[in-house]
């Protein structure tokens, strides 16, 4: 089998901000026809998604997504998991017209995906198990001596839960250098701004306590998180890695921006075309 490394991976700063803005147009356009999915949240992490799959950090193939020598992205906060859905159309890994049918009755794409989602590696209902799962896949690459590696998404509300520190430890202790953690951190969880809720500051802080690799950058700066995850890669520490990407939950509809239960909120036809437009 012939590896792949994202065919996209020369692409200019300029086309991956044109593959963006596409993701962002049609993430929205599908909560239109499905307004369960949680839009908020999947706004928030798409230039993330797009340098990993667009900017050559990944490892795949579309065409046989179970390539034993692939990289593996967990969207552990599946609940923003449905912006992965334009983008793995888009590269092939299943075909574009799924995405009219998201959550209908006959389609294996909905609000929250799962592994049978070709690209999905894992079902994600439940939210802290993803950093887990990796580490296991972490361990089993390493035993089997396969330099791929693992790539987790977690929100930052996810940090509530405890399983996701004892990942955090045991990645640490067993120096699992072939982990990357990513943090959607938007500031708001599903019940207002975390800061009000459980504050995570100085977050950046506490991953570096724990022997983790930390950077962080603006989330939503293409330029800068290719930038910043390249220079991660590249440096062998011997330690897991995680990169606190800052976001804007909702992020392109100013509404959604602005609303600290925008979670939970869904947009109207009228509200959705009128934003299509302006994206």
């Amino acid at each position: 089998m012939k590896t792949v490394v994202c065919k996209t991976g020369t692409q200019t700063i300029a086309a991956l901000k044109e593959k963006a803005r596409s993701v962002r147009k049609e993430t929205i356009r599908i909560h239109g026809l499905s307004p369960e999915i949680r839009l908020a949240s999947s706004l928030s992490n798409i230039e993330v998604l797009t340098v990993l799959y667009y900017g050559g950090i990944l490892r795949f193939d579309a065409k046989n997504p179970c390539w034993e020598k692939r990289d593996r992205f967990i969207m552990s906060k599946g609940h923003g998991g449905v912006s992965l859905y334009p983008i793995l159309a888009d590269l092939g890994f299943f075909r574009k017209d799924e995405l009219n049918k998201v959550c209908s009755k006959d389609s294996f794409l909905g609000a929250i995906p799962d592994c049978i989602v070709p690209g999905f590696e894992t079902t994600n209902g439940s939210l802290g198990h993803g950093l887990g799962v990796a580490c296991g896949m972490a361990v089993a690459l390493r035993i089997k001596k396969i330099p791929s590696r693992v790539f987790v998404m977690v929100g930052d509300g996810e940090l509530y839960e405890g399983a996701v520190w004892e990942a955090v430890m045991f990645a640490a202790h067993h120096k699992l250098d072939n982990v990357v953690l990513i943090v959607d951190n938007n500031t708001k969880c599903m019940l207002d701004y975390c800061r009000k809720v459980l504050d995570l500051e100085p977050l950046a802080d506490k991953f570096t306590v724990f022997k983790w690799e930390t950077r962080s950058v603006d989330g939503h700066d293409i330029e800068e998180i290719l930038s910043v995850m390249r220079e991660l890669l590249e440096k062998p520490t011997g330690r897991p890695k995680v990169l606190i990407a800052n976001t804007i939950k909702g992020k392109g509809v100013p509404k959604l921006e602005a609303d600290p239960l925008c979670h939970i909120r869904s947009l109207t036809h009228d509200e959705i075309e009128r934003i299509i437009k302006e994206i």
